[in-house]
């Protein structure tokens, strides 16, 4: 099967934008929590280091979940495959 020029730039959009938000989330996962005991100040009273693992993690997750989840139902409207509601 044959893609269009329309189809190549949409799954071109597609793939960056997911290799960016898996950078993102590599970045919180393994960086950050490596990081964390070297972050010795306190945030809303806690211990950064346990803020990072327990709370700030899981914000950023679903806020990545959220991203996408827009981002792809503009980029559908835009390529007009959008399901329709």
């Amino acid at each position: 099967m044959q893609l269009t020029e329309t189809q190549r730039h949409y799954w071109s959009k597609n793939l960056r934008m997911t290799a960016l938000l898996l950078a993102i989330w590599f970045v919180v996962t393994f960086v950050v929590g490596y990081f964390a005991r070297d972050l010795n100040f306190t945030f809303f009273g806690w211990p950064f280091s346990f803020w990072v693992g327990a709370q700030g993690a899981l914000i950023v997750y679903v806020l990545i979940i959220w991203w996408y989840a827009s981002y792809m139902n503009r980029l559908d409207q835009e390529h007009g495959v959008a399901e329709e509601e």
